[in-house]
């Protein structure tokens, strides 16, 4: 902290930070239902981020798709199964672990989650567009920092 602020200065700027951050947070929720309901009319944000996490990681085990977004493996299996039924996911044997398989998108869960994903396509190179080039990479430096946890440098 300088000698030119106050704690309350340094309070009353982390608040306007947590409440930008709120609304970004239900932005991006907003913007992972309707994504979900594109993919599959009903399909709740939970298995959207679990089949977005199989379409990132692929070929994943379920075990580390668990670990990774720290879910319960009774509740991610019924997710996996409900992801399979819906031919958006596909089982694999895992060569390094026969009694583990690995799951990878199918290419028609591939095709509807890009159709989903089509509306924002360009909406953030749409909002930033008019922002100088060293902003956007500042921006990325300090969310960086703030995700690591470390000062930005």
């Amino acid at each position: 902290m300088t000698s030119e602020q106050t704690p309350g200065e340094r309070a009353e700027a982390v608040r306007s930070l947590e409440a930008e951050f709120s609304e970004l947070i239900s932005r991006i929720r907003k913007i992972i239902t309707e994504n979900a309901h594109r993919v599959s009319p009903g399909m709740l944000p939970g298995a959207y981020k679990v089949f977005t996490s199989i379409v990132r990681c692929e070929p994943v085990t379920q075990a580390a798709l668990a670990e990774q977004l720290a879910l319960d493996k009774g509740q991610l299996s019924r997710t996996v199964r409900e992801l399979e039924e819906l031919g958006l996911v596909t089982r694999t044997p895992d060569p390094a672990d026969r009694r583990s398989s690995r799951l990878s998108a199918t290419p028609e869960g591939l095709a509807r989650l890009a159709a989903a994903r089509a509306p924002q396509q360009g909406t953030l190179h749409a909002v930033l567009e008019d922002w100088d080039l060293d902003d956007i990479r500042n921006l990325t430096r300090l969310l960086r920092a703030l995700t690591n946890g470390t000062p930005p440098g």
